[in-house]
């Protein structure tokens, strides 16, 4: 089912790390994206291996497994990998599909020169991130 650009910056501006983001800022990140579909027998991203982007489930279903254990479904509107977005570190998890998955996918070569022509979406995830920096950092205190 096709989603309309008004849809896509919805589900966009769900997405934690871009939360806070203006409209025009989620619509620059939707055309630096990239729709995917995932084909049969096909890991989306694999534990272990490097990342190089992040992925928002638009259609489909898919298993989360962490050493081989499944923990936990993706479904429409979740998504996954926005660190390696930013660091390009190892997966933590191998993303399996379940059903045909299309994903819009931003790879982290499109999404660096967008953050240096809009340092307000680089302020923003700064922020972000902070703030996940304080949470862990609590729930290590207590």
């Amino acid at each position: 089912m096709a989603r309309s650009k008004k849809d896509m910056v919805a589900l966009l501006g769900q997405v934690g790390l871009f939360e806070g983001l203006s409209r025009r800022e989620l619509e620059s990140i939707l055309a630096a994206g990239k729709e995917i579909r995932h084909g049969e027998d096909h890991d989306i991203v694999e534990e272990g291996a490097t990342g190089v982007g992040f992925h928002l489930i638009l259609e489909g279903e898919a298993d989360v497994l962490v050493g081989g254990v499944p923990r936990g479904k993706l479904r429409s509107g979740d998504y996954f990998g926005e660190m390696s977005l930013l660091d390009g570190g190892p997966r933590s998890a191998t993303v399996r599909r379940v059903t045909p998955v299309r994903t819009l996918a931003l790879t982290s070569w499109a999404f660096m020169p967008l953050l240096e022509k809009m340092p307000s979406i680089a302020r923003k995830l700064l922020v972000e991130m902070s703030k996940r920096l304080r949470q862990v950092e609590d729930s290590l205190r207590h």
